[in-house]
């Protein structure tokens, strides 16, 4: 099994999830804390004999490993809480002076506004760090933001970078960061990118790069990579050594959201844990993030959205959002972001409202296609992966009886309460649909959907979705 720890508070009086039973003696050894520890059983793997079996029997030679090799990279270094945010001068400080570049300015790479800009240049004037700001156009980010930002940051020659605000920024700012050490005197960002560019890997580390997220969803501030927009396409800048050095993640910031930001971006977040634990490169470290994330946002989405200034689910948001962001970056994800890219490329809409839109319709197709043909062809794979697929449905709708089925009608309702648009809105058309599922069908995202599904099931995917 894989024991998944709940790092929320004790002032949730949400019950466990049926989904999973309490590990009754770890909680019993450990009556001062507050955290719950759960099992949910691995649908892919048979049950490790307990430890006394395995002690009374010597392991037999022809014994095989039941777990797939796996890694797991993130930031190196992840600050959470509320008021977090003013820890960000001293981090700033600790970090270049320990890199040797603490004589060097700091570029901020911020959102258009400067409502969270401002406040962070005028503490860390404060703290005698100098800086300069580069503020991100409105929307998703793209090639040329990021060129733009890189050329600040050699013109004024800083030496390490501060993202504050949504995945637009904390992209750039990744970029920014690794192009800083490893461009030379005339940086050209497109060394680097994948696809549009030469796809150069980074030889050096990354300047010193603190992440401060202002939504909860993207999960940019855990991964090692930036998506950008090229033209009609997304592309992706990619290395270990983008992976922020600090991460600072205060809810508080994220109080300001518009209601409509707070559904694309909090739905995306679920999606970037349900995607991971139901897909085909899912790992035990993975499951119990994942399964640790739906659970915050399924009980928390709709709080944040109603009530803005509820602190206790903002808190769960961001949580739901770091989760996902470490899930997706150390599995894979699914069809859903096997879309959203060719899709974000096409109609410029918010990644977040593309993934909610498709969510629940990804959901129901891959549960049809693991009844219909897959149970046919490979029964244990369909039995293992519809076990996910009630996982998820037990944790969102705390019932212990749930199906799939309930998993994905929960969904579907939360979608429509949340009144998220559909892609027709966007002005997707079905003459587009061939196209899109021809581009999308070999994206890495799409590779890790825990069935392949067929040209007509992703058009009807779309067609659901409109």
């Amino acid at each position: 099994p894989t024991q998944v720890v709940d790092d929320m508070s004790a002032r949730s009086t949400c019950a466990p999830s049926p989904a999973v039973a309490l590990h009754a003696s770890k909680r019993a050894s450990s009556s001062s804390s507050t955290r719950r520890a759960a099992v949910v059983p691995r649908a892919v793997v048979p049950r490790a004999a307990s430890p006394s079996a395995e002690a009374s029997a010597p392991m037999a030679k022809d014994s095989a490993a039941t777990i797939a090799p796996f890694e797991f990279a993130t930031a190196a270094r992840i600050v959470f809480g509320v008021g977090t945010v003013a820890r960000v001068p001293a981090l700033v400080t600790e970090l270049t002076t320990l890199e040797g570049c603490a004589d060097e300015p700091v570029l901020v790479v911020a959102g258009a506004s400067d409502r969270f800009s401002a406040p962070l240049t005028k503490a860390l004037s404060e703290a005698s760090i100098a800086s300069h700001v580069y503020h991100c156009e409105g929307g998703e980010p793209t090639t040329a933001t990021a060129e733009a930002a890189i050329a600040l940051a050699t013109k004024r020659g800083c030496g390490a970078v501060v993202a504050i605000g949504g995945g637009t920024p904390v992209d750039v700012g990744k970029c920014v960061a690794a192009v800083l050490t490893n461009g030379g005197s005339d940086p050209d960002l497109y060394d680097f990118l994948e696809v549009v560019g030469r796809a150069r890997p980074l030889t050096r580390r990354a300047a010193p790069f603190i992440a401060v997220p202002t939504t909860a969803g993207p999960g940019a501030e855990v991964t090692k990579n930036s998506v950008l927009e090229a033209g009609d396409r997304k592309v992706s800048m990619r290395h270990a050594f983008m992976l922020p050095d600090v991460c600072v993640i205060d809810p508080e910031l994220t109080r300001s959201m518009p209601a409509s930001v707070t559904a694309h971006t909090g739905l995306d977040a679920l999606t970037q844990c349900v995607e991971p634990y139901v897909s085909n490169a899912s790992n035990p470290l993975t499951d119990a993030v994942a399964i640790s994330g739906i659970k915050a946002g399924a009980r928390s989405l709709l709080r944040a959205f109603e009530c803005p200034d509820d602190v206790a689910a903002r808190e769960d948001m961001c949580l739901c959002s770091l989760y996902g962001g470490l899930s997706l970056a150390n599995a894979k994800l699914g069809a859903v972001h096997g879309f959203s890219g060719t899709l974000g490329g096409l109609l410029h809409a918010p990644h977040g409202a593309i993934c909610a839109a498709l969510l629940p319709h990804c959901c129901a197709i891959n549960v049809a296609a693991l009844r219909g043909r897959v149970a046919e062809t490979d029964p244990a794979a369909s039995s293992a992966y519809l076990r996910r697929y009630e996982d998820v449905a037990r944790v969102v709708t705390g019932r212990d009886d749930a199906t799939a089925d309930d998993g994905v009608a929960w969904m579907t309702a939360l979608v429509a309460r949340v009144g998220v648009p559909g892609l027709g809105t966007f002005g997707l058309k079905e003459s587009d649909f061939d196209d899109v599922v021809r581009k999308s069908k070999e994206s890495s995202s799409m590779k890790g959907n825990p069935v392949a599904l067929s040209g007509e099931e992703l058009k009807a995917m779309l067609r659901a979705a409109l």
